[in-house]
């Protein structure tokens, strides 16, 4: 399909958006072993927010002797580390994006300029709006999690992994922990927009027609909880203490990366690092479609699967009115 057709966007990837290929038939083991390195063995998300987390547990991570008992000062501590990587993140790219332009409307889906007004936000403008529920609410809930898991596995009350024990489960763990979020977006994700919980929860973060960085982590507290209650997996699955900050540090910081409202930082005229996602960007401008992600195709088993074409856009009409009854 020729890109152009699409109306309303400033740039679109190639077209028809593709699932994993885990997830169609027949396998095709070439391409499944190009969708692992390109998610992993290139400079990608979740191979820096790896290195992020490994940095973190050793150098800014309180001993789980410490964690045992609940104190103001290793707690305070961790909130300070999530606070200076969220600001870092999202506050980097919206600088680099939106501030500087540096990157000027290449790669950005959505034309439009962010909000500067807007009754719908709390605090008047779209940007104020977000840094305020991602910094207030966001980093705070993200902290309360990483306090509850880490005291967990001091007091061993949450089964703890550890490298000598299980050294390859140790190293699946990370690429299992994106697999589970999947899953798990998909369900929490679908459950949210139920009409009573979107409109007095899931609303908030859907102020964002157009996103930037700091849209991501914008959400109700509500939402806080449920989206980042992920982690609470491990109370039956065992994690060593850098599963836990990755598993955290990938929710969070990814919820800035992946809402960039630009699908990678252009260098030398090549996507050099993949950022934003076509595939969530239309969910943000047309609500009902794509809950989920690429990985796990629930999108696509249950019929909200927009692929970005003509085709896909008229099935996604045509399911709207059936659900409105319009």
């Amino acid at each position: 399909m020729d890109n152009s057709e699409l109306k309303g966007w400033n740039h679109v990837p190639t077209l028809p958006l593709k699932v994993s290929p885990f997830f169609t038939w027949p396998l095709r083991p070439l391409d499944m072993l190009a969708w692992i390195w390109n998610s992993w063995f290139l400079i990608t998300e979740k191979l820096i927010i790896v290195c992020i987390a490994i940095i973190s547990f050793y150098w800014f991570q309180p001993p789980l002797s410490e964690i045992k008992t609940l104190a103001f000062g290793w707690i305070f501590e961790m909130y300070v580390r999530n606070m200076i990587l969220m600001t870092t993140v999202a506050g980097g790219l919206h600088l680099y994006f939106y501030t500087f332009t540096k990157q000027g409307k290449k790669l950005r889906f959505d034309p439009r300029p962010l909000m500067k007004n807007g009754r719908q936000f709390t605090l008047g403008g779209q940007i104020k709006d977000n840094m305020f529920w991602t910094l207030a609410s966001g980093v705070t809930i993200w902290t309360i999690y990483e306090v509850l898991m880490f005291w967990a596995l001091a007091n061993g009350y949450a089964p703890l992994l550890t490298w000598a024990a299980h050294p390859v489960w140790f190293i699946m763990m990370f690429l299992l922990i994106p697999i589970w979020e999947s899953f798990y977006f998909y369900w929490i994700h679908r459950f949210l927009h139920i009409p009573f919980l979107y409109k007095h929860v899931h609303a908030l973060h859907h102020r964002n027609i157009n996103v930037g960085p700091w849209s991501g982590l914008s959400m109700h507290p509500v939402e806080h909880v449920i989206f980042l209650g992920s982690v609470m997996i491990h109370w039956i699955i065992a994690a060593h203490p850098v599963h836990i900050l990755f598993h955290l540090q990938y929710y969070a910081l990814t919820a800035a990366t992946t809402h960039t409202g630009f699908e990678g930082v252009s260098i030398k005229d090549e996507n050099r690092l993949v950022l934003g996602r076509f595939h969530h960007q239309m969910h943000h401008r047309y609500f009902e479609c794509n809950y989920g992600s690429l990985e796990i195709p629930w999108d696509k088993f249950f019929g909200s699967f927009h692929d970005g074409t003509n085709e896909a856009d008229k099935r996604m009409k045509e399911r709207r009115k059936r659900m409105t009854g319009a």
